[in-house]
């Protein structure tokens, strides 16, 4: 961590006798002034246009969960002021710089409209322009379709929240099998929403639901499915919300070639052409020790990785355990006094396996093999200390060095047996974009809806700062 040291006065100065020999009060040089670049004029039309265009969009955008048209801006240049910073909020973000959490490392690029807005206007092409603004993938698109049909769902009442009781399944019948019948059939229009009798039917309802939620499709309705079924719709729409947001800060074209993990369903995903060519289970960050949003590029892999254990896990989690787990572990304590730390060595115990995948950011994470491998059979596999655990890591660093002649499957198995550590730079043209993205909404291809837990609760902290921001920015254009 860079530390910045104030400059410190010199010893004795105001002490000092002789006058100093240049005035005491310098004269301030002459700064240029900042060149402010007004907004295009706008003909009486135009403005018209655009004050109808920006009336709803930043609803439909969730920009705001209110659907109250915000008031449109008055003279001309306020038209045209509102439909820039429209602009800035759909095209690249809602959230100031300062609104970000420190582990939501994933920021937009910077962003100017008034270029293109000035062209457009210039054209009389303003809703050409404006349609171009918001991200061009076809996931933003169907959240924002998603987005309308929740809020519909909202505005009409929403759902009951289902009584607890003892789980359903096949067989039970009564009022609680009712009240789930209904549940359900506000999103799923395949369901008979009256009857009080659980059938096979309403069994392949609920499978439907676990799966639309990342659950285990059992069909049985205990706890964990009662829990996602009574996530009121208001909150369901702010987390829509939240997501779009999050496709605002991706770059405007994503590398056809990289790599996709999705913290919040734990889940990776290997992209080529911008087509999905092969995915794996993964074990991310628990809530407390969260795995940061970020955009990096893999530019190696550690073969038989030690693992050099941050101080804080060692201090809470290791030393407290004595030499002797140390010992049979394969933990080695390097150094003495308060600087000592730990390393574990290479080997079937290592917590990194044999495979650690290395790209450079600020909060020394990165993807690695496990020798726990239990925790990839669960539905919740948010566990680890915030680096991404990998399901297949061998098939990946096959993958990423296929192209290396040194380094066919062959000699990675060779190079591991040895044992010894030993880093391999890719090459060039293999080095991969990663990006550790929050998904906990998405639409499937129908464009059914499907949601995670959002176990860090940064849906409802996002979704907060977009309504606050906007706030702010409506209360500034006026």
């Amino acid at each position: 961590m860079a530390v910045v040291v104030g400059m410190a006065s010199a010893p004795g100065f105001a002490q000092q006798q002789t006058p100093p020999a240049t005035p005491l009060v310098q004269p301030v040089p002459a700064v240029a002034p900042v060149q402010v670049v007004p907004p295009p004029t706008l003909s009486a039309d135009q403005a018209a246009q655009l004050g109808k265009l920006l009336a709803d969009a930043g609803f439909a955008h969730g920009l705001r969960h209110d659907g109250t048209a915000t008031p449109r801006a008055g003279s001309n240049e306020a038209v045209a002021r509102a439909a820039l910073d429209y602009a800035r909020a759909v095209h690249s973000g809602r959230l100031d710089t300062s609104d970000f959490q420190k582990d939501w490392g994933l920021r937009p690029a910077a962003y100017d409209p008034l270029p293109a807005f000035a062209d457009a206007v210039k054209r009389d092409r303003i809703a050409a322009w404006f349609r171009s603004l918001p991200p061009p993938y076809a996931g933003y698109d169907g959240l924002q379709k998603g987005l309308e049909i929740y809020r519909k769902i909202e505005a009409n009442g929403g759902w009951t929240a289902l009584p607890a009781g003892p789980d359903m399944t096949v067989g039970a019948s009564g009022p609680r099998v009712a009240a789930l019948r209904k549940r359900l059939a506000v999103e799923d229009s395949d369901v008979v929403a009256t009857g009080t009798k659980f059938d096979a039917e309403l069994k392949d309802a609920v499978v439907r639901a676990q799966r639309r939620y990342g659950l285990n499709p059992t069909g049985l309705v205990s706890t964990g499915t009662l829990g996602a079924l009574n996530v009121p719709a208001g909150d369901r729409v702010r987390q829509i919300m939240a997501n779009m947001e999050r496709w605002r800060w991706l770059p405007a074209e994503l590398p056809a070639k990289r790599i996709q993990v999705n913290i919040a369903a734990a889940v990776l995903t290997v992209f080529e052409g911008d087509a999905p060519i092969a995915s794996m289970k993964a074990v991310t960050g628990r809530p407390g020790n969260e795995t940061p949003m970020l955009q990096s590029r893999i530019h190696s892999i550690v073969l038989n990785p030690p693992w050099n254990v941050p101080a804080g896990i060692a201090a809470k989690e290791l030393f407290p355990k004595g030499a002797a787990y140390l010992a049979r572990n394969n933990y080695k304590i390097i150094g003495t006094g308060a600087g000592r730390r730990i390393q574990q060595q290479p080997g079937p115990k290592s917590a990194l396996g044999l495979y650690k995948f290395d790209f450079d950011n600020p909060y020394a994470v990165y993807l690695h093999d496990t020798p726990a491998q239990a925790k990839f059979a669960s539905f919740d596999r948010l566990d680890s200390h915030g680096c991404v655990r990998l399901e297949k890591p061998g098939p990946l660093a096959q993958l990423l060095l296929r192209n290396d002649p040194a380094w066919q499957p062959e000699a990675i198995q060779e190079a591991l047996g040895k044992g010894k550590t030993l880093r391999v730079q890719l090459q060039e043209q293999d080095k991969v974009q990663v990006y550790l993205l929050y998904w906990t909404a998405f639409a499937s291809a129908n464009g059914q809806m499907n949601f995670r837990s959002d176990p860090y609760g940064w849906d409802k902290t996002l979704a907060a700062k977009i309504e606050r921001r906007s706030a702010i920015t409506a209360v500034a254009a006026r």
